[in-house]
Parts: structure tokens; sequence; C-alpha cells
């Protein structure tokens, strides 16, 4: 919830924080609810009136016909607003399934007409065998030092969930700490956060259940491997962050009236201090306002201990205050605080601090970012540091003696070292198309570990011996594939006012010059910036001789303020008209033929499919909207909505509301034209994206006279808006959307031929 909206950017082991639909799978995000149709078959839903998502092992016929959806109430609810009529027909679908044995009837109907059709699908049960096996190698996170111990996650190919392992020195043996495999049954307990005490000697870490976005957080002793008595209920979007060895700073919200835990808005985030062997009803508020309570702040200490970082948010948008603790000025909830950058005017992003000097990334006079110093030896004092270059500063870090800079280009990332006072000393160069990240580490040591990784490579693990700059594989993947045989470029289209907008192109090498099937896919929303990242279900795609494009639209991070801004608010068809002239671009090249195009996208980017499909419906022959934003008009009556009218526009207000209503899938669904194949994808559980847009949206379409082919909901238990989801549901719904999307843009799967 919080400030997380809909990400989609690369599978990581690391939370991604912001509206987004967290996804094992890189940019093709599959986030969808029902239980596997694939083997083994999953056990039956736990809620009562539900039907869980089995697949019926049926000889599949050579095409499969369109089903008989389920019937939907429709309810006789007309609203004026701003002088329109707008009917909202499908509004008691915004119950919550899991309490309401209607809507929990209805969701176990349309999962049994889903699983039907989707088990007819030729290839589907290969095409799942095949994601399987891409999954199976060897995964190592980026690795984490805390005084002489390494912290990283490992999978050793087919776990459900990745296990927490600990090092004692860089050559040490590897000894598992925390393992959520045996935290569930069905794998959808999971690890999420994890933060080392400074010296390694404790672990505080966040537990996830069923996808939901609230977190518990606990404690283990790294040495003994003991779980403390300590649980923090509550948290949500939540940094940890260690005073000292004794206890840390997080984040909470009041706990939620019962019953209201998954569609509520949320209010009154604060940060608190607990003390470790203490209960939670003794930990220490440090920073709250209550009568701002749509703030919401998180914590931050320098490496020194000498300053706690509170920072400030009021949505999405990137604009933060800065306020900071001195954490030697008294007790826990009795420290000296001072504001040093008010007025949510610009964008804050700290990095680190040693004794008096503090160090961020901002855009204040900078639009693309600069690394700029506070003083606080006299009067506080800002200067800059890394002046602003053409490309845009993602982030930094301070490790060793040096800042190491993360810049995208393009929608790619690269790393530039320089010392403490901004000299350049090297650059981190690639030979490839693909991302660099991590970097992290502390002042005083001497290595950093990054990672680089592209759509047609697995992240390589490296770590970087900062006093030679040499560095070497930490943790290298063996491919199940060859990655010489694809091919990845970024070309340049026109949008429909003439911007030209960068879009990766991935296909095997050997079908370069032939028109194939193509999945397309976008975000564009948040400043999120859409960089290149591996996916083992985006590989059985193209494996399989398709191909995979990645359009940077605007409203995305990539290219700076003036780039999200393009595509937020009144200009938000920027965004649509950015992704349908990246298809009209695919067809027109002859890199995709006329009617085999699909498109994906996830949480904004479902919001993105919905509007697209309703406008260009004749573009494109199949589509998956993913945990999508689907009714722009009450968004922000639920959960984390009411963060991202800095991007959608509040729809109390009239200009906004008329803009909203222009575009907003739900209600824009046309009868009379034939659309595309239509698979909705969510998750049960998704308290930040609520599955109730899905649920609407899937009815409108349903409902509506718009051709012969099938329009159908998944709807995955235990789920929510993808963080935390076990490996098999990754699979069985990789391999669900995929074969739907390859059936009707004509991609025949191994083995496999479809009859057109």
């Amino acid at each position: 919830m919080a400030l997380a909206l809909l990400l989609a950017p690369v599978a990581s082991f690391a939370q991604s924080g912001r509206p987004s639909a967290d996804e094992t799978d890189a940019s093709a995000q599959v986030a969808t609810k029902g239980p596997a149709l694939v083997a083994p078959p999953l056990r039956p839903a736990t809620t009562p009136g539900t039907q869980a998502f089995v697949q019926p092992r049926l000889p599949p016929p050579a095409y499969p016909s369109t089903p008989a959806y389920p019937p939907t109430r429709r309810l006789p609810l007309v609203e004026r607003a701003f002088g329109q009529d707008v009917a909202d027909p499908y509004r008691w679908l915004e119950d919550d399934l899991r309490t309401t044995p209607e809507v929990a009837r209805w969701v176990a109907g349309q999962n049994a007409t889903s699983a039907a059709y989707l088990a007819q699908l030729p290839g589907r049960d290969a095409l799942a065998g095949r994601i399987r096996s891409l999954f199976d190698y060897e995964r190592i996170s980026l690795p984490r030092r805390a005084g002489r111990f390494y912290f990283f996650l490992r999978n050793p190919g087919l776990a459900n969930q990745s296990v927490l392992h600990v090092r004692a020195g860089l050559d040490g043996p590897d000894r598992p700490l925390l393992d959520p495999n045996g935290w569930s049954v069905d794998g959808t307990v999971a690890l999420d956060a994890w933060v080392p005490s400074p010296q390694g000697r404790s672990l505080a870490y966040t537990v996830q259940v069923a996808g939901s976005d609230w977190r518990t957080i606990r404690v283990a002793d790294v040495r003994s491997g003991r779980l403390l008595d300590d649980t923090l209920a509550w948290a949500n979007d939540t940094t940890i962050a260690w005073v000292g060895e004794e206890g840390f700073l997080y984040s909470r919200f009041p706990a939620p009236a019962a019953g209201a835990e998954a569609n509520a808005p949320v209010f009154g985030k604060a940060v608190w201090y607990h003390r470790l062997g203490t209960p939670q009803d003794a930990d220490r508020l440090v920073y709250a306002t209550p009568d701002h309570p749509e703030q919401g702040h998180k914590a931050a200490v320098t490496v020194d201990g000498r300053w706690a970082v509170i920072t400030s948010e009021i949505g999405t948008q990137p604009v933060r205050a800065i306020h900071l603790l001195d954490l030697r000025s008294g007790k826990p909830g009795q420290w000296a605080s001072a504001a040093v950058a008010e007025g949510f005017d610009h964008d804050w992003k700290f990095i680190d601090g040693i004794g008096d000097r503090l160090w961020f990334v901002s855009n204040d006079g900078a639009p693309h970012y600069r690394l700029v110093e506070l003083d606080l030896s006299g009067s506080p004092a800002w200067k800059v540091v890394v002046p602003e270059r053409d490309q845009q500063l993602a982030g930094a870090n301070v490790v060793g003696d040096r800042f190491i800079l993360s810049y995208l280009n393009g929608g790619a990332s690269v790393a530039l070292l320089t010392d403490l006072k901004g000299r350049p000393s090297r650059a981190i160069t690639l030979n490839d198309i693909g991302s660099a990240s991590g970097f992290a580490g502390r002042p005083g040591q001497d290595e950093t570990f990054y990672q680089f990784a592209s759509f047609n490579r697995p992240p390589t693990i490296y770590r970087m011996d900062l006093r030679t700059g040499v560095a070497t594989p930490f943790a290298q993947p063996r491919a199940a594939f060859d990655p010489e045989d694809y091919l990845v470029e970024q070309r340049f289209y026109s949008s429909k006012d003439g911007t030209r907008i960068p879009m990766y192109l991935v296909r095997k090498k050997a079908l370069a010059g032939k028109a194939v099937p193509t999945l397309l896919y976008g975000y564009g929303g948040f400043d999120i910036a859409m960089t290149p990242g591996y996916s083992p279900v985006r590989m059985a795609w193209l494996e399989a001789g398709g191909a995979f494009a990645l359009a940077n639209i605007r409203g995305g991070g990539e290219f700076g303020r003036a780039w999200h801004d393009a595509g937020r608010l009144t200009r938000k068809q920027n965004s649509f008209d950015d992704f349908i002239a990246a298809g009209e671009y695919l067809i027109r090249e002859g890199i995709t033929p006329k009617g085999g195009l699909a498109v994906q996208g996830g949480s904004n980017g479902g919001l993105l499919v919905g509007a697209v499909v309703n406008q260009r419906p004749d573009l494109f022959a199949a589509a998956n909207p993913d945990v999508g934003v689907m009714d722009m008009l009450r968004f922000d009556r639920f959960t984390a909505g009411r963060f991202w009218t800095g991007d959608y526009g509040r729809p109390d207000r009239e200009a906004d509301w008329r803009t909203l209503r222009a575009y907003s899938p739900y209600h824009n669904v046309r009868s009379g034209v034939d659309y595309p194949a239509v698979l909705v994808t969510t998750g049960e559980s998704d308290d930040r994206v609520v599955p109730a847009h899905s649920f609407k949206y899937i009815a409108a379409l349903q409902a509506a006279q718009i051709g012969d082919r099938p329009h159908l909901l998944r709807v995955e238990s235990r789920s929510g808006h993808g963080a935390g989801r076990p490996l098999e549901k990754t699979i069985a719904s990789g391999a669900d959307v995929l074969s739907f999307l390859a059936f009707w843009t004509g991609l025949a799967l191994p083995g496999q031929s479809i009859p057109r």
C-alpha cells in the first residue's frame, strides 16, 4: 500500500517500493491468481465459497470455443457528476471476495470458466515445462556486508522462496539463516526486506503473507540463528534503520479497523523506535505529523550513527521533505529535530553522511538531478558536489572514499565513480545493452557488489575492488540457452505528436527481418524507468520464436522530470499515444504481422493496456492487463489509491474528472467494435490495486458486444500485487498468460501448430 503504486520493472530479490506489480519475471509481469493450471495440481482454495483455479485435464480441441461467461448481476446505479450521468452497475464487486459470499461465488465461476478455456490451449503444458526448466538455475542476490558478515539470498533453482544465507568473511562457508519455504505449506508466506545491524549481530526482516502489502517485522540473532520474540505489526512500505546494535527505526500505520485491512485508505504513517527485547507497545514514537495524516514518513541513519534522516512523502510524486533527528541529543522520542528541506517542492534522496556532512541526490534546480552536500558544521549550508548532466542521475552510494553514481542512459543504466569532492575517477563500462545495479557499501569499505543483466542475460553478480578497480564475478548463472542467439536492439520511433520514443526490441538473430508474433510491454507512469532485465517467462516466449518489445513511453522516469510530466495528469493521453505508436511501428516495420501483436502491462501498465485496447482495439490481437487500475473515477477510495493523484489527478475535481472519464478503462468499453482476446489477471489479496478494478472491468467487457474472442478473468488465490509470489504460481501464471497470447497472435509453441 502506502507509497507503493504500480511497479513493473525487472525482477529482483529486493522489494520495490512504488506503485507497481513486483514481478519475478521482469517486465513481462503476470501477477495473476487462480490455482495453478500446471502439475502438480493445486490444493483447493481456502476461502469459503470460492473455487480454486484448478485446470480440468481435457483433450484439447483443434480450436478452443469461446466460453459462456458466468452471469453477473447488474445494479441500476447511475450517479451524476459534473453534469454527466455515469453508470456503475458492478459496484457490488468492490466488496472483498474473502468476506463476501456473492463476490466469492462470482470469482469462482470466472476462474472455472477461464481454467477450462486455458486447459484447451495447444502447447500450454509444454510451455509450463520449459518455463520451469528456465528457472532451474542457481540464483544469488547482491550481497550486503555488515561487520565481517556477508548476507545474500540463494535459490537453487526451483524453490518457491529464496533462502537468506550468511557468510563469515568473503571466503567463509555459507550458512542458511532464514528459510521461508518452511513458513507455509503453499509457499505464500515470504521473506521481504532484510537489514543486518551495523556489525551484523542481528538481522531485522519483514514477513509478507499471501501477497499483502502489510508486513510484520521480526528479528534473528545472526550467530545462533535464533529467532527473537520481537514482533512488530502494521508496517507497510517501511525502511529499517538500525541505531547501533540495540534497536532500529521503522515506519508503521495505526492498526486498521477489523475487516478493513484490505480496502480502507491508509493515513498516519509515523516513525517509531524499537529496542530489541521489548514488546511493540513499548516502542517510542519519534516522528509524526498528526495535523497532516496524509503525509508518510521513513527513516535512515548515517553510517556513523550521528543523524537520523526523516524523509516525508505525500504521494508517489518525486517530491519530498527532509527533517533531521540528532541521535546524540537525548533518548528515543526526545531527539532534537530540524527541518532542512520543506515544502514538498523537490525530490531529495538521502545517500549517507559522516559527521556534519550529509549527501543527497536532488532535482532542486536540476531536472536530471545532481549530487549535493549539506554541511551542518555551522549554519546549514548546501553545495553542489556533482553537477547535473544530460543523463538522469538515478541514485548514488558512498563506498570507501568515493561516490558511485548510477545514471540512466536512454533506459539503460551506467555507473561513474568519483572521489568525495565529485572529481571523476573511472566509469564502469558495459559492452552490451543492459542494466548495472547495486553498488552498495559503506564509507571505509574497499569493495562493492553490483549486478549486470539484460533481456538475454540472467543477472551476474560482480565484486569490485575499489583499490584496484578490478571487477570479478561473484555469482555467474548458467543459462539454459545461448545468449548469443538473441539480438537486443534499441530503436526510436515517432509518437502521434512527433516526439521520439525509445523502444527495446529482442528476438532471435535468425528471425531478424521476419515478421513474427510480438509481445509489446509498457508502463509509463510514476517517474519509474523501465530498464533491460531478464525474465525466464519472457525467455520462453523468445525461444518459441516470438519477439519482445519494451516501449519507454512518457510518464516514466527514463529522461527526467519533463518526461514524467509529459505523461501524467492532463497529459496522460501521451502515454497511450506513445504505446499505440509503438504497436503501429512494429507492424509498419515488418517486425510483427498485422494480427500478430499482443500487449501486456502490470499495475499502471494494466491501466495502459486497458486504455489502449479501448482506443485502438483493431491494433492488437491479444491483451493481458495485469493487476491494473481500471476504474479511474473511484481509484482514490481504496488503500493506496489516494497516493496516486499526483499522476492521475483527483476525481473530485471537475477538470481532473473529465480527463479521467475520457480514458478510464472500465467506463470506455465500446460495444459494436471487435476487441482483441483479453485475459485479465489479478490477485485475491492485492491490497495495493484492489482486485475490484479487474472485476468491474472484465464484467463490462463480458457484457458488451465486442466480438467473439474470449474475455476472461484469472484470479490467483493467496496472491497480491506480485511481490512474494511463490515460484509455482509464477510458472503456472506465466504458462497460462503466454499460451493465451501465443494462440491469439499465431505463435506456435514447441510441438504445436495453431489453426487459423
